[in-house]
């Protein structure tokens, strides 16, 4: 849309307020309404001032005047508001320079963007992204110097089984959620709901379906954009989720691993380049790919350890990132084969359908440092030619220790993956798209606030291990 074509549609749909959103470094999306009448043509230009200071990475309280700058096509009504609410996504300025804020992580991706057309390899990045979550029915958690717990109550949860009232059966088996239909399937309805709502938001939605967890775990699938256009769905994916199951009386986490014992939630995420409209995925190499895609593979493989810390950025990714639980803790590459780190889908021999999925990440991270670390690890590969070894067609998880030597793994903490990004960023720097002190910042937030957080906490299960020691 252009600004005129926002002012028609808020004119059209009755709008009363105008609400602006953006992402904090971690990836929580913030935002501040305005009444209607205080969008006109001239906003898109000259923006909305606000204070950056209380943003987790973002300014120092001496440096913390920013301006939101609405995106027009990014426009749509908020579905969840009883006051009409026109939605945009703001890009964040300095508001001396007008230059683009450097922390600001949408940004971070437009600039992923740049550096590929810039390059010359391609003109286009391709992301379609699998985000996977769980429904619960009730949620409680709390930490403090005398006590720490959580209680998690989903109706699906198979350790209800036993539950004395309220107990119809049909409950997915440990491991055996995937496709059931219902009533094993609980939540049929309230995804379609949440299918039907990102539609009228303008998303494109391929399929849906109960995936392998018990707990009500789910999976929506959107159809691929662009980079930054992905991000931006993503966002605005995990709002409807929320929103939604919030309606329907029930909570959804996008956290990697909240149910000890079953699988945790991925974020599988497909990717291909193209240039002047074509494909340059599909050849006649490997599994039906080119030279291109085999190197950006062995990008993506030689910086995984690094890229661990940007797309699986929680203490708890690391309880997703274990074996036995289909996680992608080797990393390999193989056509089909869902235990290796990146997997080639064979569903279809077009060559427009040629892509890569790089299944590491999760739904806790943020996508647009997400998508756009990706693709620099890809690129590097491209450029640099890297070689992604042999393939690795056997069932990882049933390779002889001797096998497992040559075979090497993700980061098993927060703490050794954020080391991991300290000791290889350079492919991240190129182009400017990342900065040493965006860098330093997100490894001293990580550090800080998450993993040494957790490390200096009692854990619940210590003392059953060690209460009577």
């Amino acid at each position: 849309m252009t600004p005129t074509e926002v002012l028609q549609l808020a004119k059209e749909n009755g709008a009363r307020q105008v609400d602006l959103r953006f992402s904090d470094i971690p990836g929580l999306q913030h935002h501040i309404s305005y009444p209607i009448g205080e969008l006109t043509e001239t906003s898109f230009q000259d923006g909305y001032g606000i204070d950056g200071s209380s943003i987790r990475g973002w300014a120092a309280i001496n440096e913390s005047d920013m301006l939101l700058i609405p995106d027009p096509e990014t426009a749509f009504m908020d579905p969840f508001m009883e006051t009409p609410t026109l939605v945009m996504l703001g890009d964040v300025r300095d508001p001396l320079t007008r230059q683009n804020y450097e922390r600001d992580p949408r940004w971070i991706a437009k600039k992923a963007e740049l550096y590929l057309k810039n390059s010359g390899t391609a003109d286009t990045a391709f992301f379609g992204a699998e985000a996977e979550f769980f429904i619960f029915d009730n949620i409680r958690f709390d930490q403090n110097a005398h006590s720490g717990f959580y209680f998690i109550d989903a109706d699906e949860g198979r350790w209800n089984s036993s539950r004395e009232q309220n107990n119809l059966g049909y409950r997915p088996r440990y491991k055996e959620g995937y496709f059931p239909v219902p009533p094993t399937d609980h939540h049929q309805e309230l995804r379609s709901e949440m299918v039907a709502t990102m539609e009228r938001c303008g998303l494109v939605i391929e399929c849906h379906h109960h995936e392998v967890a018990t707990a009500g775990q789910s999976e929506i699938d959107q159809r691929f954009n662009t980079l930054v256009k992905s991000a931006d769905n993503m966002m605005l994916y995990k709002y409807i989720v929320r929103n939604t199951a919030n309606q329907f009386g029930k909570t959804v986490t996008f956290m990697p691993k909240p149910i000890f014992g079953d699988n945790g939630s991925g974020m599988h995420t497909h990717q291909s380049l193209w240039k002047a409209g074509k494909p340059l995925f599909a050849g006649d190499g490997y599994a039906g790919l080119s030279t291109m895609a085999l190197h950006y593979i062995g990008g993506l493989l030689k910086h995984a350890r690094a890229l661990s810390a940007i797309i699986a950025p929680t203490t708890n990714s690391y309880k997703r990132l274990v074996p036995g639980y289909e996680a992608p803790v080797n990393l390999a590459y193989s056509r089909r084969n869902r235990s290796a780190a990146c997997r080639i889908p064979m569903y279809s021999s077009s060559p427009k359908a040629k892509r890569v999925e790089f299944r590491p990440p999760d739904p806790s991270c943020n996508p647009y440092l997400g998508f756009a670390a990706m693709l620099m690890a890809g690129l590097d590969g491209v450029l640099n030619r890297i070689e992604p070894g042999e393939p690795l067609d056997k069932d990882i998880y049933d390779l002889s220790p001797e096998e497992m030597k040559s075979v090497p793994s993700m980061p098993g903490s927060l703490e050794e993956a954020l080391t991991c990004l300290e000791e290889d960023h350079q492919f991240l720097l190129k182009g400017d798209v990342f900065t040493e002190e965006l860098l330093e910042t997100y490894i001293e937030y990580k550090r800080r606030n998450e993993a040494e957080a957790i490390r200096l906490r009692p854990h619940p299960y210590e003392f059953s291990m060690y209460y009577d020691i």
